[in-house]
């Protein structure tokens, strides 16, 4: 594999640029340092739990300006695996509701990432002894995508029909309902990494005659009807977010400038924000890196027009800072050095020196006012 690094370079300009307040819409974000969306494999039937409270809990105290809840199902069948969260019923509603009323005790916002995980579904979870799908005898069920086609490695998932498709947007329009319910500020939609929204929108996984298949307008018909759908029930004061797979790394298949066309078809539907990331689609070299991903963000903002979030492998306050002040990205999205440090964003502070960073720490009141 090759590695290209981006270096980590002193950062000439204003210390404070992670720790600007960000305004989308009418909903304002104490920061610019945010949790990436990132599975958790603990939940039951869909239901988030102590763990979840205490993940997201966590950062929230950490002093992130906004937590994103892993990647969310709108349909039983759309969980990547049995343990995956889901909000497709009022139980679903209900436990959201408690760790989103947590979070914002802490003085922080709180975001959900909505998906379906298509051909990916039904798999089995990174420390299970066994890989794979999970047989229906077995709990799992079968996966379905835009054709045949099997992620290497996975069962073979059956073809939507059209009458599917429609159901399966009706259900991210619902699942929208039930996440303002349950009081979320922003909310994600994950059209990356290989999951159904992502599958459809590469011609790599998408071949599809109809009317969701072929042009890179058909092919971006699912997506936005999903957007219209989840903006029918998503508040006008609220942001609304997607994730995408920038290059799937394979020759044929997205590019950036494909995904620039894609995000200004989506925009004028109601889209405030989009989180770059790339790959997930089929199995490819990437070069991995600090920072690798950073080109891809900058190349979406100038080319869109639309303020993004960077993300991956960005672990340094500095460094996430020249990715602000490069005008690279508009927000930093942080996981794995989130998972290591929870703390991150208070340690960011010290290191550069940030004048009254005793405001990013948060009250121990299980309710509080303040903000």
């Amino acid at each position: 594999m090759t590695v290209r690094t981006e270096p980590v370079v002193a950062a000439a300009v204003s210390t404070s640029l992670l720790f600007e307040p960000l305004t989308l819409r009418e909903v304002t974000f104490g920061n610019r340092i945010w949790l990436s969306p990132m599975c958790q494999y603990s939940a039951v039937d869909g239901v988030p739990g102590d763990w979840h409270l205490a993940h997201l809990g966590a950062r929230a105290t950490g002093g992130f300006g906004l937590v994103v809840a892993e990647a969310t199902a709108v349909t039983p069948t759309g969980r990547i695996s049995p343990q995956d969260t889901g909000l497709w019923n009022e139980e679903h509603t209900r436990a959201w509701s408690r760790i989103v009323d947590f979070v914002h005790a802490r003085g922080t916002r709180a975001g959900i990432q909505l998906t379906h995980a298509g051909r990916k579904a039904s798999i089995r979870r990174p420390w299970d002894d066994a890989q794979g799908s999970i047989d229906e005898a077995d709990g799992g069920w079968r996966a379905v995508g835009p054709g045949t086609d099997a992620f290497p490695g996975f069962a073979a998932p059956r073809a939507l029909s059209t009458g599917e498709i429609a159901g399966i947007v009706g259900a991210f329009g619902e699942s929208a309902r039930r996440a303002d319910q349950a009081g979320f500020d922003l909310l994600e939609i994950q059209a990356a990494h290989g999951f159904l929204i992502h599958s459809f929108l590469s011609p790599l996984t998408n071949t599809r005659t109809d009317e969701y298949g072929g042009s890179l307008e058909s092919r971006t018909r699912l997506l936005s009807s999903v957007v219209e759908a989840v903006r029918v029930w998503w508040p006008a004061h609220k942001p609304l977010s997607v994730r995408f797979s920038a290059t799937d790394w394979l020759d044929g298949g997205l590019t950036p400038d494909d995904v620039v066309a894609i995000a200004q078809r989506i925009v004028p539907l109601g889209v405030d924000l989009i989180d770059v990331s790339s790959g997930g689609l089929l199995p490819a070299e990437i070069p991995l890196g600090p920072g690798y991903q950073v080109p891809l963000a900058a190349h979406i903002r100038s080319g869109a027009g639309v303020p993004v979030g960077a993300v991956g492998l960005v672990d340094d306050a500095r460094h996430a800072t020249r990715i602000l002040a490069d005008d690279n990205a508009d927000v930093v999205f942080l996981g794995r050095a989130a998972l290591r440090d929870p703390n991150w964003p208070l340690r960011a502070a010290k290191e550069l020196g940030i004048e009254h960073r005793e405001r990013l720490w948060q009250p121990q009141a299980v309710r509080g006012d303040w903000a």
